[in-house]
């Protein structure tokens, strides 16, 4: 799953292992988040609320989290 963070960034999260793994993409790379821990019992449809609730502060009006892919 692709998630654009408030137009600031790119977030794709996968589910490895039992786990999720979570990579900011860059022009032409992927780098993984390791400061990021998304709780592996978090279901799927959890993932944008979840990113939105440690995410917020870089928030402007209007801005949300959206699922791209």
């Amino acid at each position: 799953m692709r998630f654009n963070i408030y137009g600031r960034f790119q977030l794709e999260v996968r589910r490895e292992n039992d786990s999720w793994e979570v990579y900011r993409l860059g022009p032409g790379k992927r780098m993984k988040e390791d400061d990021l821990f998304i709780p592996p019992t978090l279901e799927t449809e959890e993932i944008g609320t979840f990113l939105d609730d440690i995410y917020h502060e870089l928030a402007g009006p209007g801005q949300d989290v959206k699922l791209l892919s």
